[in-house]
């Protein structure tokens, strides 16, 4: 089985945050505390709790500060209320990009995050307009270096059989990595079976996987879509952006 594996990009955004870990523990910090009011603190009760801490470990959050977002959330009940909010809209040469926010404020939000369009060249939408280009899909991703440095030596088609008996939808073999896509119903108990076979996961999350990928040749064009994805990586309210650039 086979898929356009993303694990150049995943690795590449991964390598941006390890860089702004401040920025990205913030982003699980308001992930922990929505998924904490949403099904309680603990995570054998909550599915959703238990993907954001598989999400937090896999961005080398340690245990302590898991520990005390969750201790932080459970007793915070007159805490910040965060809000689910999403934006679509166009890059330059109509690149797609869906943004989705965690906020205690949308006005802000909703300026922040058209200011960063506006300023590469770019437009927000409607809702829709670009969300049927992408397809919602659960998506782990097993670095072959780091199954390396950990010693681990791993059957591709045992890791295939286990990901797919799981209920996985689908398993790519790539030079870097093992890509495992699964239906977001089913991405928990695929991500479960295989932690509980101690495979380290270089991510592990739902996600908006793009059907089809553009390349963009005018440098203006790559600089202006950097400077909006620049600029929404340093906005604190947003939590993923997914666009169909094939960097």
């Amino acid at each position: 089985m086979s898929g356009h594996s993303k694990f150049a990009n995943i690795k590449h955004k991964k390598e941006k945050n390890d860089a702004k870990k401040g920025k990205i523990f913030t982003i699980i910090g308001r992930e922990i505390a929505v998924a904490v009011k949403d099904g309680g603190p603990d995570p054998e009760n909550n599915s959703k709790l238990r993907d954001v801490i598989a999400k937090a470990k896999a961005n080398n959050m340690p245990n302590d500060t898991i520990d005390r977002g969750i201790k932080k959330a459970a007793g915070d009940g007159d805490g910040v209320n965060y809000e689910e909010v999403t934006y679509e809209g166009y890059g330059p040469s109509g690149i797609a990009i869906i943004v989705k926010a965690l906020t205690d404020n949308k006005n802000r939000t909703a300026s922040n995050v058209r200011n960063a369009f506006t300023k590469g060249s770019g437009s927000v939408g409607t809702q829709g307009c670009v969300s049927y280009m992408f397809d919602e899909k659960g998506q782990i991703i097993i670095s072959k270096e780091e199954l390396e440095d950990n010693d681990i030596e791993v059957d591709a088609d045992e890791l295939m059989m286990l990901a797919l008996d799981a209920g996985a939808e689908d398993f790519s073999d790539e030079e870097e990595a093992y890509e495992i896509i699964t239906a977001p119903e089913d991405f928990s108990a695929v991500r479960e079976v295989l932690e509980k076979e101690n495979y380290p996961m270089a991510s592990a999350e739902v996600t908006m996987i793009p059907q089809n990928y553009v390349t963009l040749t005018d440098e203006n064009d790559i600089r202006q879509l950097n400077r909006t994805l620049d600029l929404l990586d340093e906005d604190d309210d947003v939590q993923d952006v997914f666009h169909n650039w094939d960097e």
